[in-house]
């Protein structure tokens, strides 16, 4: 089960990027031929989680679907099955998109700020 090291990834990535502020939500873009079960890295999520920023944040995945471009015919088109192979019967296919996953967004806590004049105002 990959799906524990990704979510290991995610969570060391998201807590490293929150500079010590609570996360709420991670949103992911996992493209479909990352071989990765959505179901399965929630659950990961969770216990990768566990005594971290990321406690209790909720886990967003994004599905990118798979592009190939066919070098025969040149055309563009979305992969269905893992195989890359293009309509026109050629396997010389590149694939451009599917196989990336990527922290996309999150959500954190952000500590109160004092307004620009409070530092003017407490010396009065």
């Amino acid at each position: 089960m990959h799906e524990l090291a990704i979510a290991q990834g995610i969570i060391g990535g998201a807590c490293e990027h929150a500079a010590g502020r609570q996360i709420f939500r991670v949103t992911v873009a996992v493209g479909t031929l990352c071989a990765v079960v959505p179901d399965a890295l929630r659950f990961c999520f969770e216990l990768a989680a566990e005594g971290t920023l990321a406690e209790g944040a909720e886990l967003i995945i994004e599905q990118v679907p798979a592009r190939g471009h066919c070098h025969r015919c040149e055309r563009d088109f979305t992969l269905h099955e893992p195989i890359p192979l293009c309509d026109c019967g050629s396997a010389d296919v590149g694939i451009s998109a599917g196989t990336d996953l990527r922290i996309r967004s999150m959500e954190v806590s952000d500590p109160c700020a004092l307004p620009a004049d409070a530092a003017a105002t407490a010396r009065r």
